[in-house]
């Protein structure tokens, strides 16, 4: 999933709650529904984020040496501006784009 385009807010708004709840009926199982999407989510951009530095990383022995990569600050700085994982859940959310079951449904 490219996250980097996301439509997702970047600051907080609020939202309808009438709006979030209505896929599901239970605002309550919508929110465990976008929260463990949001989860997924913050799991794929860290480990892109890490892969991403490591790319730059320079191994020393020497504690006394610290570099700052100026690749590894450029690339830090584009993930912190992008929207935060719950919002582009919530996103996702509002465009039908998150997959759900009941469980009940499932042991049928």
């Amino acid at each position: 999933m490219d996250y980097k385009n996301s439509k997702a807010p970047i600051s907080t708004i609020t939202y309808d709650k009438k709006a979030i709840e209505a896929p599901v009926g239970n605002l309550y199982e919508a929110i465990s529904i976008i929260a463990k999407r949001s989860e997924q989510i913050s799991g794929d951009v860290k480990k892109e984020l890490i892969d991403k530095l490591e790319e730059f990383a320079t191994f020393n022995d020497s504690l006394e040496e610290v570099f700052e990569n100026k690749e590894q600050i450029e690339v830090s700085k584009f993930y912190e501006k992008l929207p935060k994982a719950t919002a582009i859940a919530i996103q996702e959310w509002f465009d039908n784009k998150i997959y759900y079951r009941k469980q009940e449904e499932q042991s049928k």
